[in-house]
């Protein structure tokens, strides 16, 4: 299991596209509760990103919206943690 750690970009991300659309917060909280069981579930849809984003993860929240993250490990522990980098419109965050 792996502990997801909220960037204050993914925090501010999240504040913006749950304001639009509330019904979407519960929809994000279930995809980052499997994320966090098991990353590779396949109705994630987990994929590498390339290019400019290159190093990091997404995966699928609904047809329109992405989560960015990062895997990464704690020194001192080596306690798993998923960074959660972004989260947006498709287009937005690619």
């Amino acid at each position: 299991m792996y502990t997801l750690s909220w960037s204050n970009a993914f925090h501010r991300a999240f504040k913006k596209a749950t304001r639009k659309d509330p019904l979407l917060q519960e929809k994000i909280f279930s995809v980052l509760e499997k994320l966090s069981r098991e990353p590779f579930d396949p109705a994630l849809k987990t994929h590498k990103l390339h290019g400019k984003l290159i190093g990091l993860w997404a995966c699928q929240v609904e047809y329109d919206c992405r989560i960015v993250f990062t895997f990464e490990e704690e020194p001192d522990n080596k306690r798993k943690l998923i960074v959660l980098v972004d989260i947006g419109r498709h287009d937005e965050i690619y």
